[in-house]
């Protein structure tokens, strides 16, 4: 089954409303929120710690599970229209594991 991994940084509403709208695709088997290993350098001992021009969306990682590579081509498209109309920024992941 091909799968297809997205790094998201937006708000949790748009991840969730940006999922939820994946999942209604016909050939779509999964759509779930990873856990994300890679380190996002938020040192909280830095100086600039929770200061507002530090503070940003949140970043998810999303994992598609499709029946067939046609059902994630059209996931990766609309994921990108959505992430563009949202404001968001959408990133494929390479995981060579899965």
């Amino acid at each position: 089954m091909p799968n297809l991994d997205l790094r998201l940084t937006a708000g949790d509403d748009i991840a969730t409303a940006i999922m939820n709208l994946i999942g209604s695709i016909e050939g779509i088997e999964s759509v779930e929120e990873i856990a994300d290993l890679m380190p996002h350098m938020d040192d909280p001992d830095s100086s600039s710690a929770g200061l507002t021009d530090d503070m940003g969306p949140g970043t998810h990682l999303l994992r598609i599970a499709a029946g067939n590579d046609t059902g994630i081509r059209r996931a990766l498209e609309l994921a990108q229209a959505a992430a563009r109309d949202h404001g968001a920024v959408l990133e494929v992941v390479d995981n060579h594991d899965s």
